[in-house]
């Protein structure tokens, strides 16, 4: 269980970092012309960049506070907080009718879940 803990973890922390650092460095017209990333052309520049650094922020809040033992209850924090931004998200799409990225949205939602779920729980990696 912890192993599988981990490897999910750290699969939503790399998908987190990614579309954070391209919400953070891509110019809005390119993001908005990309497939299921057409909303950020509805959305403001600050938006997208805050939603980009706050991506970043639980990519770091999944990993390292478990990795070295310093806080390591921001783990299912961070986790239920990437439940709540994928339920966002998926709402979003749903929206625009971008059937893809809702199902893509909803296996992160199911990964974050887990994550939350096992470290909450008495197999957790964190206690």
């Amino acid at each position: 269980m912890n192993l599988a803990l981990w490897i999910a973890a750290g699969l939503l922390a790399v998908v987190f970092l990614f579309s954070g650092t391209t919400k953070l460095v891509a110019p809005k017209q390119k993001l908005a012309a990309a497939p299921g990333r057409g909303w950020t052309g509805d959305a403001g520049v600050g938006f997208v960049k805050a939603l980009g650094a706050l991506e970043i922020l639980g990519a770091v809040g999944l990993i390292l506070p478990a990795a070295l033992d310093i806080a390591p209850m921001l783990v299912p924090l961070a986790a239920v907080c990437a439940v709540l931004l994928m339920v966002g998200a998926m709402i979003t799409h749903l929206r625009r009718h971008e059937a893809i990225a809702v199902g893509a949205n909803l296996v992160y939602l199911a990964l974050a879940a887990f994550v939350a779920w096992g470290c909450l729980g008495p197999a957790s990696f964190i206690g």
